[in-house]
């Protein structure tokens, strides 16, 4: 049961980044001369995120236990 809470706790940590970042990518994204190198730098640790927590493409590279 601790391990689920943990779990969900990171999937919420995790979304909570990614409202952030988004928040933040529209900003620069509104200004009169929107930075492409930021913009494309908020969207790889998005991706980088997305990938990682709620993909599971860690698992892949783990050992199976059995």
């Amino acid at each position: 049961m601790e391990r689920k809470a943990a779990a969900q706790r990171t999937g919420v940590i995790i979304f909570a980044v990614l409202m952030v970042l988004t928040i933040v990518e529209y900003f620069i994204g509104a200004v009169e001369n929107p930075s492409l190198v930021l913009l494309f730098i908020v969207a790889l640790v998005k991706a980088a995120l997305i990938v990682q927590f709620f993909m599971h493409v860690a698992r892949v590279w783990r050992e199976e236990s059995h």
